[in-house]
């Protein structure tokens, strides 16, 4: 198994910046890559962007291509979300997620971002 903690959520005007944070335990030799996604009210839950475990290229949605940025700490337990630029339309719950072998198997318990304009 693997645990997922997502911290760095909150409130921030349009045009503020935000940084979340994901740090994975447990069987974390599994995992072969991690990613955002995040879930606005009577949406569906939608992704965001991901990053191999080891290391290669990140994957962004197009909505936020050259507003956010995924990256991983050395020790690769912990995974960022820089986010800049926000919109109200980024106003989501945001999930941490992660990849072992071929899908999403494990979560985080999500994160609030609420951009007001």
């Amino acid at each position: 198994q693997v645990q997922l903690v997502e911290s760095g959520g909150g409130s921030v005007q349009a045009g503020g910046s935000l940084r979340l944070s994901c740090a994975a335990s447990g069987r974390t030799f599994s995992i072969y890559s991690m990613g955002w996604f995040r879930q606005a009210p009577g949406k569906e839950r939608e992704f965001v962007a991901s990053i191999p475990w080891t290391g290669g290229r990140k994957n962004y949605a197009d909505s936020v291509k050259g507003r956010f940025t995924i990256s991983r700490d050395n020790a690769k337990t912990t995974i960022y979300l820089q986010m800049n630029f926000l919109k109200p339309e980024d106003t989501a719950v945001y999930y941490c997620s992660a990849d072992s072998g071929g899908s999403w198997d494990y979560w985080g318990q999500g994160t609030q971002v609420t951009v007001s304009s």
